[in-house]
């Protein structure tokens, strides 16, 4: 592979987009799965040409896809995710007791050093593993079965694990998120597991201030300082300097600090994106007009990214329903050198949205008419980039 891949699923299918450096021109492939709803694609760091698949539709339910060639062949592999022992019960939305039931897979997240070693984050909240190229998948149980995990509820979503990310310097160290638990850490291969929410205060459960409960959307680390994490919460931006053991709000200037995506800059460990959206019950950005944010002080002072957008207040139709969290992907993209960082380009994609935007030069922005069928998942990536990542 050269130049630029972007692996998209979308309720309508997965796509395959690549271009040059410059990333003016872009080739799309697709739709893969044209019909299936495609929650996660992702390639393996290690082997370009290895990409995991995870489609799901309310009439043939879960499946997970595996291609050997970059793409162009897919084939099913396993898919018999089954909770260790007996799975006992969780709460549901009225507080009752309810069964843990896998419904799909949310997110896959393969290994930073074995093309056969893969996570997969499912509904109901539960972290499995695959080391034979997803044949087979074994349950972390260690993490469902936690003291708390009886009082975990369902965000509007679900109840989904739909955040991984193993520490680049110590793969024994896995964070997770879960909606509506909160986010977990592991230092021991998720063998054991302990809330990391200290710090997450959020209105409107019993106890704002509780150890389990929050809905977080999203966390990111920069590879370089696998300490240092950034939440996109239900409600509030936060930073936490010690592997999440306490966090701090950094929501500072941000127009509203509801939203869904958050990431780091591939090579400034200090520069943090997001996209605020109105509200919870309002799922579009502030004004109608689609704003990426940045910050690059780690939070508080943040400025957004406007200039030589076309269509600054470009129609976006981006509706949630009760089932469904309506999800933003804003990926920030490895694959530029630290001589020529400015080219490294956040991206972002909406459900319904009307269009693909890239950056430019940090604040240019270039609006790209590609109508995709409502986004689930984006993952950008560069064989430059995956070297380095693989070696960490």
């Amino acid at each position: 592979m050269s130049g630029v891949r972007v692996l998209v699923g979308t309720r309508k299918g997965a796509f395959i987009l690549t271009s040059d450096g410059k990333r003016d021109d872009w080739k799309v492939e697709g739709p893969l799965f044209a019909g299936w709803e495609v929650y996660h694609v992702k390639g393996s760091p290690v082997d370009e040409n290895r990409i995991f698949a995870s489609q799901s539709t309310g009439w043939f339910g879960q499946l997970i896809q595996r291609s050997d060639d970059g793409g162009a062949t897919w084939q099913p592999v396993g898919n018999q995710f089954k909770y260790d022992g007996v799975p006992g019960t969780h709460q549901w939305y009225d507080g009752t007791p309810h069964p843990w039931e896998f419904a799909r897979v949310w997110h896959l997240e393969p290994s930073l050093s074995d093309p056969d070693d893969v996570l997969a984050g499912v509904e109901d909240a539960a972290l499995f593993r695959s080391t034979d190229g997803g044949e087979n998948w074994a349950e972390l149980s260690g993490l469902r079965t936690h003291g708390t995990g009886s009082s975990w509820q369902p965000g509007a979503g679900g109840m989904c694990l739909h955040t991984i990310i193993v520490s680049p310097k110590d793969p024994k160290r896995i964070f997770v998120a879960i909606s509506s638990a909160g986010a977990f850490r592991s230092d021991d291969a998720g063998t054991s597991w302990r809330p990391i929410n200290h710090g997450l205060h959020s209105e409107g459960i019993p106890d704002e201030d509780a150890e389990v409960g929050h809905c977080v959307h999203r966390i990111a680390l920069h590879p370089s300082r696998p300490d240092v994490l950034f939440m996109q919460k239900h409600w509030d931006v936060m930073r936490s300097d010690n592997a999440g053991d306490s966090w701090v709000e950094v929501s500072g200037n941000l127009p509203s600090d509801f939203g869904f995506a958050i990431d780091v800059h591939a090579h400034e460990p200090e520069t943090v994106y997001v996209v605020p959206i109105t509200s919870d019950s309002q799922h579009f950005p502030p004004d109608g007009k689609l704003r990426v944010y940045r910050s690059r002080v780690g939070g508080n002072e943040w400025e957004p990214l406007t200039k030589d957008c076309r269509r600054p207040t470009a129609t976006l139709t981006c509706c949630a329903t009760p089932w469904r969290l309506t999800r933003w992907i804003l990926a920030a993209c490895t694959s530029a050198p630290p001589a020529a960082r400015c080219t490294c380009r956040p991206m972002p994609a909406t459900v319904g949205s009307q269009s693909f935007v890239t950056c430019r030069r940090y604040s240019r922005w270039k609006c790209k008419p590609w109508h995709d069928p409502g986004c689930s998942s984006g993952a950008p990536e560069d064989p430059r980039a995956r070297v380095g990542r693989g070696a960490a």
